[in-house]
């Protein structure tokens, strides 16, 4: 949040800044298990220490115009030519089921949803859903990562179930969660099978061992360390503090053009400062709360730029956390520059190439700093870093096709694979338009 304040009739001008620190909103915490709403002989595994996390990620994503249009064009890049089930000979296939699975199941939609959820969080959940009678997989459907909770492990290190749920909401009940046997991660179609009496289990039997026709499917992008929830690779960039300094330049310079005016101080406020404030003048009241941080407000305000406050010194907490990070109540940044429009240009520009850097986009592909003063490269060079970017896709593809292998295999469509084609682009040559060549196309 940025709070304006008119310092003296000079008009200078001071920002307040209410800084929330991402630099450790990804460090590991100590898990304790949380036993599941109306059932509370089974525990799940909370997501972040407050079971809020995918929930911060993705608002902390969407505030920033850059970190969204980086996690847009992944998906897209990702997404590639689309999902296609190909016949042996590698074209797509004619078999009626498979035409009408992918049809009713909307295959386009539902893998565009799992490539979201795994670029966002490195992990995807899709619920299989069976025939009456078990022999064939009717549907797949997505279910959004962010209100899905896993189990806590059995002995054997084993999840067996998947919590769906609106985790935002408060005092949830048994009947707001929805229970979801989890398959095998390891070989889902190998446990589908035991499971409906297709395979032999453990004890050299083929029966159906279940009446359930619901199962969940968990897609995990291997991450080190991942006990339950991945840490996303990106993370690094809220870690390491690039996503906290690209925030607060633009925050600057939003308070200089919005007030046609010098900002002379820039006042970052740890927003722990206010609850530390009221929790030592022990203030429950909702209205005195307000009425306190106003006044602690008007006291920085009157500090920074009061006349009668020059010279003087303020002392304010600091310290340095166990990762590394320095930790203060208030920081006040002069800002008055030389210049009166560009002060914070070239700061931007790098915060802007770190952030593509740490999403694996490069930044001439996106857009992400734009200007005549920008480095341009050619069509041709352009067109490489595109094919390398998809190329770089495959193991994402790998993954995220398990579900559709599942039901190739399990409903016996023979020769049927899924696949997900490149985007190819042609060249300009002859003062021709460049064209995308069909990947299911054979070549002369």
């Amino acid at each position: 949040m940025i709070e304006l304040i008119d310092i003296a009739p000079g008009g200078v001008m001071a920002a307040v800044e209410t800084v929330e620190d991402t630099t450790g909103i990804f460090d590991d915490y100590r898990m304790q298990y949380r036993p599941v709403p109306g059932r509370p002989k089974e525990l799940y595994a909370p997501w972040g220490a407050d079971n809020q996390l995918p929930f911060k990620i993705r608002d902390l994503v969407g505030s920033d115009e850059v970190t969204a249009q980086n996690k847009f064009f992944n998906v897209l890049a990702c997404y590639g030519a689309g999902p296609v089930l190909n016949g042996a000979d590698g074209q797509p296939t004619t078999l009626p089921d498979a035409l009408r699975f992918k049809r009713r199941t909307g295959l386009g939609t539902f893998f565009l949803e799992q490539i979201t959820d795994m670029k966002y969080y490195f992990m995807s959940v899709c619920v299989v859903i069976l025939s009456r009678d078990g022999t064939q997989i009717n549907r797949l459907v997505h279910k959004d990562a962010c209100f899905c909770r896993l189990a806590k492990a059995d002995k054997a290190g084993r999840i067996n179930y998947v919590y769906y749920a609106n985790w935002k909401k408060g005092n949830l009940q048994k009947d707001d969660i929805e229970r979801i046997p989890l398959l095998r991660e390891d070989d889902p179609i190998g446990d589908l099978m035991v499971k409906m009496g297709r395979e032999p289990g453990q004890d050299g039997r083929c029966a159906v061992r279940t009446q359930l026709r619901k199962f969940a499917v968990l897609l995990r992008f291997p991450t080190v360390g991942c006990q339950y929830y991945p840490t996303p690779y990106y993370a690094a960039m809220f870690r390491g503090g690039s996503y906290f300094e690209k925030r607060l330049i633009s925050a600057a310079k939003i308070a200089k053009i919005r007030n046609h005016a010098s900002v002379k101080y820039q006042v970052e406020v740890e927003n722990k400062y206010w609850q530390k404030i009221i929790s030592e003048e022990r203030i429950t009241d909702p209205l005195k709360i307000k009425e306190r941080i106003k006044k602690e407000k008007e006291n920085i305000r009157d500090f920074v730029a009061g006349v009668h406050n020059s010279g003087k010194a303020w002392i304010t907490g600091y310290y340095v956390d166990p990762l590394g990070h320095e930790v203060r109540d208030i920081r006040v940044v002069n800002i008055e520059g030389n210049k009166e429009g560009g002060d914070y240009a070239d700061d931007i520009n790098v915060a802007a190439n770190t952030l593509c850097y740490a999403d694996n986009t490069h930044p001439n592909l996106v857009g992400a700093v734009p200007g005549k003063s920008q480095s341009n490269n050619s069509g041709s060079d352009k067109r490489e870093l595109f094919t390398m970017k998809q190329a770089l896709e495959t193991a994402f593809h790998d993954l995220l096709l398990r579900p559709v292998e599942m039901v190739c295999e399990f409903n016996g469509w023979q020769g049927v694979t899924p696949a997900v084609p490149m985007i190819m682009l042609t060249t300009l040559d002859e003062h021709k338009d460049a064209k995308r060549i069909n990947p299911n196309q054979k070549q002369q």
